[in-house]
């Protein structure tokens, strides 16, 4: 039996993400007129708007869709935003992002998946995006951003990512000990760094993030 991929989108959202608390018209429309399915390995293409993470290569994975829109929610952007992502993954945020934001910088650190997020973006129409092969461990830049947003879980907010705001500037990240991970928000307001807690989840880690293993004897 096909899909009416449109109707199963439009579902989604108003079934899952905006009963998750995710208000923002932008963001919900973001994630109305992307289509998902298109970003999705083809074995799960029917899977698209479940409310289960996904499979990519390598390992990754694509968010649920309610943990998507929170984090999109989260990191309230503007049309002037400039914006960091670390981790594209399938490129399905990237392109959210470029709806949402005047310019956007994506990292994956396998040219594969990276090649497959930059066909899947462009061919939303989206010219305001750059994705790059690279890992963030080693990575780095003199240019500062407005948002910033993690693809993977870390153990502990890295003093680089936090480098990398312009003042003002908020980073999105899931943080923390898995099983029990925090998603928070992180500003460089004018009185130091302000974190507000958005909810618990448990994801995998981004790559060289994990918690240092610590053996007793």
């Amino acid at each position: 039996m096909s899909i009416d991929f449109q109707q199963a989108r439009h579902a989604m959202v108003e079934q899952q993400v905006r009963p998750w608390d995710v208000l923002d018209r932008r963001v919900l429309d973001a994630l109305t007129a992307i289509p998902r399915e298109d970003f999705v390995p083809a074995a799960n293409r029917k899977l698209a708007f479940a409310d289960v993470a996904l499979p990519l290569a390598h390992g990754e994975f694509m968010f649920k869709p309610v943990v998507e829109g929170r984090l999109l929610q989260a990191l309230d952007l503007s049309p002037t935003d400039e914006v960091l992502e670390i981790g594209a993954g399938s490129g399905f945020l990237t392109a959210c992002l470029a709806r949402l934001a005047r310019a956007v910088v994506a990292l994956e650190r396998h040219a594969d998946l990276a090649e497959e997020a930059r066909r899947r973006v462009a061919e939303t129409g989206a010219a305001n995006v750059r994705i790059d092969t690279a890992d963030v461990a080693t990575w780095d830049t003199p240019l500062r951003f407005d948002a910033i947003l993690v693809g993977g879980a870390v153990a502990e907010v890295p003093e680089r990512f936090l480098g990398w705001l312009k003042p003002g500037g908020r980073l999105v990240v899931v943080r923390g000990h898995s099983p029990v991970q925090e998603a928070a928000c992180l500003r460089q307001g004018p009185a130091g760094l302000q974190t507000e807690s958005l909810f618990e989840t448990d994801i995998p880690y981004l790559h060289g993030f994990a918690p240092v293993a610590r053996f007793a004897l």
